[in-house]
């Protein structure tokens, strides 16, 4: 008799400290949505305007380097200094010109930020209610590996660590 209420004690405890997780895939969920692939489509057209623009650019510093190698002989060393110096200009425009467009937190970058940022907060969203909804303790997205998209607050215990480490708050 002991052990059978010990047992069913142990049972009810496991279940009420389960954990429910859900699965999602970020990935497949944005593709199915118009907008996002709206988006997508007119990122892709400006990097490739902004990276037909670089290339049409790089086409002409090459002519450049070309045409001074073959004339370089023939000028004279105020002339080949201009020339240089023309060139070394070119060549930094050029590699700022990439950076602004294409760099970390460029033109695309912002781009992106700018219609994709808002259909991603819709998604968090709703993964967010229906995690409080169907109460949920964790969501995971496993579109590029496992990564935690939603967890319930009262599940984070950092500020526990921080104690224990003997960190005061």
């Amino acid at each position: 008799m002991i052990a059978v209420f010990a047992l069913a004690i142990t049972a009810v405890t496991t279940t009420a400290t389960a954990q429910r997780y859900a699965i999602i895939d970020t990935k497949y969920i944005l593709e199915k949505v118009p907008e996002y692939k709206e988006a997508e489509k007119k990122l892709q057209q400006q990097a490739d305007a902004w990276q037909k623009d670089l290339d049409n650019r790089q086409a002409e510093l090459d002519r450049m380097y070309k045409n001074y190698e073959a004339e370089q002989y023939m000028l004279s060393d105020e002339l080949k200094k201009k020339r240089e110096d023309e060139l070394f200009n070119k060549e930094k425009e050029l590699r700022d010109l990439q950076k602004k467009r294409f760099g970390y937190e460029g033109d695309l970058f912002k781009e992106r930020q700018r219609l994709i940022k808002p259909i991603q907060d819709r998604l968090y969203n709703a993964v967010q209610r229906l995690a409080v909804a169907r109460a949920y303790d964790f969501v995971l997205d496993k579109s590029e590996g496992i990564t935690v998209i939603f967890a319930d607050p009262k599940l984070e215990k950092s500020d526990e660590v921080l104690r224990e480490m003997g960190i005061k708050l």
